[in-house]
């Protein structure tokens, strides 16, 4: 596991956009731009159950997530590693999230039937200009 160095720490605790990164079932890659904070050194994101990150993630644990400063493009980080999957606290995430995000609860599962699914990458490797 890595350990997150302040900067990095910031920028994930900041409103800047990640790019998470899957492997498809025939082995290309899948982007998906996400909400994000961290556990410790965890980083957290969100998705719902059945869409293809999840079935990507299910398969294969592995992911890279990219984050950069929005108020400074240059510094920025990648962390790569696994994966956990887990829907218990996954409503609480997508809120907290939004709250971060948007000032606002998050309305968007409202009237479906959206099982939130919390992904919690462990950094296994590290590399960036916030590194």
């Amino acid at each position: 596991m890595a350990s997150l160095p302040e900067k990095v720490r910031a920028i994930a605790d900041g409103r800047n956009f990640a790019t998470i990164a899957t492997i498809n079932a025939d082995g290309s890659p899948q982007t998906s731009v996400v909400w994000i904070t961290r556990d410790g050194d965890d980083l957290l994101f969100s998705t719902v159950k059945g869409r293809l990150k999840d079935r990507n993630l299910r398969r294969d644990p592995r992911a890279s997530v990219s984050v950069f400063d929005s108020g400074d493009p240059y510094s920025y980080f990648e962390a790569r590693g696994s994966v956990t999957l887990t829907e218990e606290g996954g409503d609480q995430l997508i809120n907290d999230l939004s709250r971060k995000y948007t000032g606002e609860e998050y309305k968007g599962d409202i009237g479906t039937d959206n099982v939130r699914v919390v992904v919690r990458l462990t950094p296994e490797k590290l590399t960036g200009y916030a590194v």
